[in-house]
């Protein structure tokens, strides 16, 4: 893409999870930020919280080359490992969350107040990597308000929040504890609905029994009320990669 400025970066999660809202995000960083073009490929966080340090180093090298190749100096992410990892590796650019940029940016107008009516309160559920990112935890309580939903903070929550259970590769190293993990976050909410700005995060929150959405959900979506259909978990590792690819798919058609 010519003349790219900065560049969106999804991160891994959230493809695997909603294509679509992949695609509507960076359509409306383009409206409102020219310039703005995207890259699906993975920051190598895995393999650095593995400890294979050196497959790290060449993942990141090549995300790095990619990002470089545009010329962007702006990255914009949406996964909180992305912008802890992106902060620390790539000097050259700066890195900013989407979540502290929609205050400034706005909602789209069909989004505005569009959860006024609904009659559910979604609990938040901070991500843990950011706890310290004031500017993040304000943003996405920002959203919630222009969204006009009803919002729940749990005992521990902003710098205080409870790792959702998915954190440090621990899923795959010791699935019994992840469980617990995730029923003991979401066992201290009163309500039955929570809301995350990290698509690992809403899985978990799923998986500890909660019905939960992705903000884009809310933000690019239709109004949740106790008669929606939530989403769910996938099925198999499959469709999560169906997704991804459908995401890499969705960023070409808009970058045409």
């Amino acid at each position: 893409m010519a003349d790219t400025k900065r560049v969106f970066i999804p991160g891994c999660s959230l493809p695997s999870y909603n294509p679509d809202a992949v695609m509507k995000t960076l359509e409306f960083l383009q409206e409102k930020l020219p310039g703005t073009g995207g890259i699906l490929k993975c920051c190598g966080k895995p393999t650095k919280a593995l400890g294979q340090v050196d497959k790290f180093k060449e993942r990141y090298g090549d995300f790095q080359s990619e990002v470089d190749k545009l010329g962007a100096d702006e990255i914009i992410v949406a996964c909180q490992s992305c912008f802890l990892t992106m902060s620390a590796n790539s000097p050259n650019q700066t890195v900013k969350s989407l979540w502290a940029m929609f205050p400034t940016l706005g909602l789209p107008e069909r989004a505005k107040g569009i959860g006024k009516k609904s009659d559910i309160t979604f609990a938040i559920h901070d991500s843990c990597s950011t706890r310290d990112r004031k500017d993040i935890h304000d943003g996405i309580r920002w959203i919630m308000s222009e969204l006009g939903y009803k919002v729940e903070e749990p005992p521990h929550t902003r710098e205080n929040t409870k790792c959702c259970g998915f954190g440090g590769m621990i899923v795959p190293a010791n699935p019994d504890l992840a469980q617990r993990v995730m029923n003991k976050r979401t066992e201290e909410v009163e309500s039955d609905y929570m809301v995350t700005y990290c698509a690992a995060c809403r899985e978990s929150m799923v998986k500890g029994g909660k019905k939960a959405v992705h903000i884009l959900d809310l933000i690019f979506g239709d109004m949740y009320d106790s008669n929606s259909e939530f989403p769910g978990n996938p099925s198999s590792p499959l469709k999560g990669w169906t997704n991804r690819y459908k995401s890499k798919s969705n960023i070409k058609k808009v970058l045409k």
